[in-house]
């Protein structure tokens, strides 16, 4: 009899499926309803890095949506002066968006902590 070997594989696929975290001092978790008081304020550009797909089930309104597998920092335009937050569907890939973007502006860059699940869990408005 063949040892089974299906729970070390996929416990080796589950470990290279995830992502480095990210770096602490570029990133900053911003909490739902503190980003809809800044957003709805006007001073905040709030952009969704979701694929169309789950774009297609709802975004906070009045969000941007660049999905990940096209955001490139640098043909981001940051004359505005409004602050950039990404959110995603949990705050991996929003994390990682906003990472990038520290990147080039060598500053502390936000993301929505806990990304779009976080935001209806806080009662927030989601746009179908």
């Amino acid at each position: 009899m063949r040892p089974r070997l299906v729970w070390p594989a996929l416990a080796v696929l589950a470990l290279a499926a995830c992502s480095p975290p990210v770096d602490p001092g570029k990133v900053q978790p911003v909490e739902a309803a503190q980003l809809a008081a800044t957003f709805e304020a006007g001073n905040v550009r709030l952009i969704d890095v979701r694929s169309d797909r789950e774009v297609a089930e709802g975004m906070i309104p009045g969000a941007e949506h660049i999905p990940i597998d096209q955001f490139d920092p640098a043909r981001l335009d940051l004359s505005d002066g409004r602050a950039v937050v990404f959110y995603c569907h949990s705050g991996r890939r929003s994390a990682r968006a906003a990472e990038q973007l520290s990147n080039l502006t060598g500053k502390k860059e936000r993301h929505l902590d806990g990304g779009i699940e976080a935001w209806q869990a806080a009662g927030l408005p989601v746009s179908r």
